[in-house]
């Protein structure tokens, strides 16, 4: 599988991790009730801790990526070929 293919399947599962991520662990500011800063929503999140939820991201993608590569090295699910491919 080339390299450009595997960054592109990391960025994929990247993303769709991260917004996985996000909503986990997080207490907004109208379930603590706290008043919300600035006159900001209700629902902003009093603390969200983007860096450790980045680094999450990161080494969950990591591994979702290797196993979806692996299964395609070695043709673990059988997957269509492509017109003109063959």
């Amino acid at each position: 599988m080339p390299v450009v293919s595997m960054i592109f399947i990391y960025l994929v599962v990247w993303w769709t991790v991260l917004f996985a991520i996000l909503p986990i662990g997080v207490t907004s500011h109208w379930e603590a009730g706290q008043p919300v800063p600035g006159g900001g929503d209700p629902s902003s999140p009093i603390e969200p801790k983007l860096k450790r939820k980045f680094l999450t991201t990161t080494w969950v993608s990591a591994v979702v990526t290797a196993v979806i590569v692996v299964v395609i090295q070695y043709h673990l699910i059988p997957l269509p070929q492509m017109p003109g491919s063959g």
